[in-house]
């Protein structure tokens, strides 16, 4: 017989779940009686927010609405200057210099022509440039 290896047999491990079985009746405690632990706090359970009848008798609350609208306002609109280095990207979001659309120095806008129509067209039927 090898040291690693156990012979199984049904007595055996019918005697071991017999003493797990006794050994779990021992120790178990049926608890009839409960009660709150007064050391630990206790969670309150909300009422149903749609139901009219819980709703009636409590106002508004004015501090509560104002940190909600506050929260669902953007950051920009929150803080003066960026919290996080991740938004300091594009925090100043306006242009340094006001765009012209009439300055052809900086805009270089697209311009049709005859030639560039027909190119345009031929590309767009998905023809290949064999013809250079």
């Amino acid at each position: 017989m090898e040291w690693g290896r156990v012979v199984t047999d049904e007595v055996h491990q019918n005697q071991i779940l017999r003493e797990l079985y006794l050994k779990e009746l021992r120790t178990q405690k049926l608890y009839t009686q409960y009660h709150v632990n007064p050391l630990r706090k206790v969670h309150r359970i909300t009422r149903k927010p749609m139901s009219w009848h819980d709703n009636l008798e409590e106002p508004a609350d004015a501090r509560f609405l104002n940190l909600i609208r506050h929260a669902a306002q953007g950051p920009r609109k929150k803080y003066p200057e960026a919290q996080t280095e991740n938004q300091e990207i594009g925090w100043d979001s306006e242009p340094l210099v006001d765009p012209e659309r009439s300055d052809h120095r900086m805009n270089h806008f697209r311009v049709y022509n005859d030639i560039t129509l027909y190119k345009a067209k031929m590309w767009s039927l998905g023809e290949d440039d064999r013809h250079k």
